[in-house]
């Protein structure tokens, strides 16, 4: 039912003074069982919008499932701004409440409702409401900027979370079409933004906020609940059937009917923790060089080191010595019941050269750990690296491989002498560089293998790394077609394979190839993925079994219309196996020049990235490929996503006073992308530092450089995700995995543990050594259970925490 409480209403309306007594303060939150919803508007607002305001939620609170209804009762007489008043409501709407509202005992009144419990819903010109009440501005959140839009306009809205009841079966994108707000300081981090609005599909005028628009938000506030929408500015909303899901949803948890999270992207309900020290002097004791870890079911973290030593160890570079290049790789284990690391093993690995020029320094090492997925059990770990026993000084080539090891569990060492040599490959160890080493099962026990293309892209100027002359002893060092773009080369690429019992493997159906093309020997059956140049990380969600990949590109500090597009750093999300495009294309199929002998340093044809020809002299597979196919995520120097106009072959123009950036929330500069995992809310867990249901399967994807390089928590559309489909929402990371002095600057591996919190390792601000700020990091959440507590939570069904109240 609607109650009008207007002045001149009917003889059967109920009146102001209907609305509530004068009842002593309750102990208990306002309103009852019988739950009740005042909507307040300004004596002038526009009839036209409040009519449709208060139609639309009075029919939600009455047409709702009998669980969730209310009764909604309307005034614009600030009078009813008592506490004995206030005290009948459940929850308070401001619509079309525009301008000084509320005399100073009304505005107390109505502070004391919040504080005791109370619910508040601000609908779109709310944000103007109270202008010179500073605890006001706290309750909405923000102000709107002068100078923004005031005409109607068609947007597109992201809809972030996808378990608040107010967002909750929302599209993915939005197009709606309202009056949009800027303002005057991005509430995000201090509220918890439930959705956004896309600035590049309407006009926003003076004020823009940017990427990170926030239209709709909620937070807890001094006791009680706050929900603001910049949206309902015109009529027409209020009859949109995805609008009233939208208040439907908040109504609910402002009422208290259902319990919410709206404290899940709060910057302040999030601790990160360096769990290790700094290693003592001349000692790896705490952690090596930082290349990767890994995450027990019992909540032990395994940490590995690539193989550089302390700063100032000593670094072996001459050929002729046959200590060249010899590196510890270690493994650390931290237990979080004791806060203690131990040095569980090192493995003596071709990998610490140091740094300075490309034929000096190199990636090797020790690259890659996996936790076998019955670990506590059988204890068994495989590592992906590169043995010093098995280096060949005189023709400066190496073995890589993915070894098996057994752990004592009891004391968290490595049985170095347990190993077992699952798979081996040749790599070139004359010139730097692109090992990968990233690791990760899926849900069938298939193991997948990140290798880099054990390429330079110095010799092309740092464009495609298709230089075919520089070599050693017959073996290019800088074309990418000898590894990453050949069918039988296990470099630069992304393996599968299923490791069996007795330490051998076998290779699980839908690979990119079976071994047999052109009769055999010009394909090898592991490869899954082709095409990558540098993927030091990989992650598998073992609720889809997609995998998550990220690489680092080129050194192009921008396009070039000679030879292509600049340096990429690319994310992809792969649900089957095929090719990723390098050396040949990049981003979303931008194609790089030939090269080919006899003039490297001439230009030949554009590469046919849906027709792609590996015409190598230094190929030994298949000369016909795959087609390359479209990334999710590409970043230049320039920013986010470049893409061009094209020509009448496909072939983009490369200038770039032509360059749109279609991801604008992305920074580029000093990059080296660095895939997180797709995070799983656990609702069965009792941990009290598991990171919210928010988060659940959004992909986290970052930078090893911080300030503007990425760090961010992505929602994609399922639908074309593995065809890649651009991320439809992103979450900046950057306050809760905290970057600049003092926090985790060098982003080299993050995982989830079963206890819900994240675990990330600091690289350190040296290159191959563990310094002083080579670590590992524990992020973990401090904000509490979603409110309403179930004890004020008035509702039958709790929707958001699927639970019996």
């Amino acid at each position: 039912m609607i109650v009008s409480l207007l002045a001149g209403a009917p003889a059967n309306a109920r009146t102001d003074n209907d609305v509530g007594g004068g009842a002593e303060k309750r102990q208990e939150p306002p309103g009852s069982a019988d739950v009740r919803v005042l909507v307040f508007h300004g004596e002038n607002a526009p009839d036209d919008v409040t009519q449709a305001g208060i139609a639309a939620i009075e029919q939600i609170g009455s047409e709702a499932p009998e669980e969730q209804r209310f009764s909604t009762e309307v005034s614009d007489n600030p009078g009813v701004f008592t506490p004995g008043k206030l005290e009948k409501f459940n929850a308070v709407v401001f619509l079309s409440a525009d301008g000084d509202l509320l005399d100073a005992d009304q505005e107390a009144a109505f502070t004391e409702y919040i504080k005791s419990g109370g619910g508040f819903l601000g609908l779109h010109d709310a944000a103007r409401a109270e202008p010179d009440s500073e605890w006001f501005t706290g309750l909405i959140g923000s102000r709107p900027a002068e100078g923004g839009p005031t005409a109607p306009q068609k947007a597109t809205v992201e809809v972030g979370d996808r378990v608040h009841p107010a967002t909750k079966g929302l599209p993915l994108e939005w197009a709606r079409n309202d009056t949009w707000f800027n303002w005057a300081e991005n509430p995000s981090g201090k509220v918890h933004t439930v959705a956004r609005v896309r600035e590049s599909t309407y006009d926003p005028g003076e004020g823009a906020n940017g990427w990170d628009h926030p239209v709709s938000w909620c937070r807890d506030y001094e006791g009680g609940r706050s929900f603001y929408t910049g949206m309902g500015g015109t009529v027409a909303s209020f009859g949109e059937s995805n609008f009233r899901k939208h208040l439907s949803g908040a109504l609910q948890w402002t009422t208290r009917l259902t319990q919410a999270d709206c404290k899940a992207t709060i910057a302040a309900n999030y601790k990160a923790t360096r769990v290790t020290q700094p290693n003592q002097p001349d000692q790896l004791d705490q952690i090596g060089e930082p290349h990767g870890l890994d995450v027990a079911d019992d909540g032990r973290v395994f940490s590995i080191g690539r193989g550089g030593g302390m700063p100032n160890s000593p670094v072996v570079t001459d050929w002729n010595d046959p200590k060249m290049g010899l590196g510890d790789g270690t493994l650390h284990v931290w237990d979080p019941k004791t806060g203690k690391v131990t040095l569980a093993g090192t493995l003596d690995v071709f990998g610490n050269k140091g740094g300075g020029d490309e034929l000096i320094k190199n990636e090797e090492g020790l690259l890659g750990i996996a936790l076998d997925p019955d670990f506590l059990t059988n204890g068994l770990v495989y590592l992906h690296w590169t043995p010093h026993a098995k280096i060949d000084r005189t023709a400066h080539m190496a073995e890589r491989r993915v070894s098996r090891f057994k752990m004592n569990l009891a004391t968290n060492k490595l049985d170095v002498a347990s190993e077992k040599v699952l798979l081996s490959w040749p790599v070139q160890i004359h010139s730097c560089c692109h090992a990968g080493g990233g690791m990760d099962w899926d849900s069938k026990g298939n193991l997948y293998i990140a290798t880099g293309d054990n390429n330079s892209s110095r010799f092309s100027d740092g464009y495609s790394g298709n230089n075919p002359e520089p070599d050693f002893g017959g073996v290019s060092f800088a074309d990418a077609r000898r590894t990453a773009g050949n069918t039988n080369n296990l470099n630069g690429k992304i393996l599968r394979i299923h490791p069996e019992a007795d330490g051998t493997y076998t290779v699980p159906e839908g690979n990119l190839f079976t071994g047999n093309e052109e009769g055999g020997g010009k394909t090898r059956p592991e490869i899954y993925v082709m095409g990558v140049r540098n993927p030091a990380r990989i992650a598998v969600d073992q609720e889809t079994d997609w995998l998550y990949a990220g690489w680092v590109g080129p050194d192009a500090g921008e396009p070039s219309t000679t030879w292509g597009p600049a340096k990429y750093d690319t994310f992809a999300v792969i649900t089957s196996a095929g090719n990723q495009g390098w050396p040949y294309c990049m981003g979303n199929r931008q194609p790089y020049r030939d090269r080919n002998l006899p003039d490297p340093t001439q230009p030949l044809d554009w590469y046919d990235c849906g027709d792609l020809k590996n015409e190598s002299p230094n190929n030994d597979g298949l000369v016909n490929l795959p087609p390359a196919r479209d990334n999710n995520i590409w970043y230049s120097p320039q920013g986010g996503g470049p893409d061009f106009p094209r020509n009448a072959d496909g072939v983009p123009s490369y200038k770039l006073e032509e360059q749109q950036l279609r991801l604008p929330w992305l920074k580029g500069g000093g990059q080296a992308a660095m895939t997180g995992p797709v995070y799983r809310f656990d609702e069965g867990s009792n941990s009290a530092v598991k990171w919210p249901s928010y988060w659940d399967g959004k992909w986290f994807t970052g930078d090893f450089y911080d300030g503007d390089q990425p760090r961010h928590a992505l929602v994609m559309d399922p639908s074309n995700a593995g065809s890649g489909g651009l991320p439809v929402h992103a979450e900046s990371l950057d306050a809760i995995v905290p970057a600049g002095e003092g926090g985790i600057r060098n982003l080299m591996d993050w995982k989830f543990g079963a206890d819900g919190a994240l675990y990330v390792q600091d690289y350190g601000r040296g290159f191959f050594t563990a310094d002083g700020d080579s670590a590992l990091w524990r992020v973990t959440y401090e904000g509490g259970p979603p409110t309403p507590l179930a004890a004020n939570t008035l509702g039958k069904q709790d929707s958001a925490g699927g639970g019996k109240r």
